[in-house]
């Protein structure tokens, strides 16, 4: 490569070199940079670069000089700071929904937003291997194929399928249309709430969703989907498990009260009822699920109401009691 061409890409390496190989804690003084210049094949006097720093700076790069015998330069600061990165990775890590290795990988694009010194920080913290992680790689693909179908109002044609005990996919009989509308987050997986004709509005595991493909056809709309309050119907259902909407009143003790705020948010209102209990009433869908949330309390919680619902937790706690028996 000519020497000309060589000059014309200088100021591009010396931005890469910034970002990646520079921090706090670890400046460059001239010697390093000049040094490095050369492994590149670009001859460059102290003058220019000083010339190109500047240029840097005007350009949006915060460039600091550090003063002192183990000085330099450094890039100060940047699109993401390394405690969010380290919160970010804590998230992807975490998620049961990614693998493995979209997890790794994920990680590993992470690490090119700091220095390879920072980033060293960031692969100490991954520790994904031996969760329980979702074995459908496909998923990281499907949530953005459901964007698309959301933002161009499209309804979905995809397989549904479950886990046998024989640990492979069992595939319901035909495929699902359905209408989306939002990606909800809850328990470590990702939902989809969608309206189908079959079941109104409903929701699907999207780590169990297989072959989604649009449709063609815009997305059904009826009074229920105008009406659909989506932080509402999250906030209703337990573990995404669907039934029917029920207004439930139960007695709780005061201890609870954070866990109840934390679950269905700062503007419920809990009214107490004597001096070391409180009542709350909220719509909720009832399900199996609900009931285990409640029977995970003990006797710190009491349902009042409806009377059907109390009864089918009676004989719930009752058939559960019966296998001890």
């Amino acid at each position: 490569m000519a020497k000309s061409e060589n000059q014309k890409k200088k100021l591009l390496v010396l931005k890469d070199f910034f970002e990646r190989e520079t921090d706090e804690n670890h400046p460059a003084n001239m010697a390093q940079l000049l040094d490095y210049l050369s492994t590149q094949g670009i001859h460059a006097e102290r003058k220019s670069v000083y010339s190109d720093i500047q240029m840097l700076q005007e350009y949006g790069l915060d460039i600091v000089a550090k003063k002192g015998k183990y000085g330099g330069y450094y890039l100060a600061s940047r699109d993401f700071e390394l405690p969010e990165l380290k919160l970010l990775v804590d998230a992807v890590q975490s998620s049961k929904f990614l693998t493995d290795r979209k997890s790794l990988a994920l990680i590993q694009k992470l690490s090119g937003l700091c220095s390879r010194h920072e980033a060293s920080q960031l692969r100490r913290q991954v520790v994904v291997r031996g969760r329980v992680k979702t074995m459908n790689e496909s998923i990281y693909y499907n949530v953005d194929r459901i964007h698309d179908a959301i933002a161009e109002n499209a309804q979905i044609r995809f397989r549904y399928y479950d886990w046998g005990v024989d640990g492979r996919r069992h595939y319901r009989d035909s495929p699902y249309i359905a209408s989306p509308y939002a990606l909800c987050w809850d328990n470590e997986n990702y939902y989809l709430i969608a309206y189908s004709a079959r079941h109104g509005i409903t929701h699907y595991r999207v780590d169990k969703m297989d072959t989604i493909v649009k449709t063609g056809r815009p997305r059904i709309q009826t009074d229920e989907t105008k009406s659909l309050d989506l932080p509402g119907y999250a906030k209703k259902v337990f573990g995404m498990f669907g039934g029917d909407e029920r207004t439930v009143r139960m007695r709780f003790e005061n201890s609870l009260a954070g866990v109840v705020i934390d679950r269905f948010g700062h503007d419920c209102i809990l009214i107490p009822d004597g001096e070391d209990h409180f009542v709350f009433t909220a719509a909720v869908i009832d399900s199996p699920l609900f009931l285990g949330w409640v029977a995970g309390f003990g006797q710190k919680v009491q349902l009042l109401g409806p009377p059907q619902l109390v009864e089918e937790y009676r004989e719930m706690l009752a058939g559960t009691l019966s296998l001890y028996d």
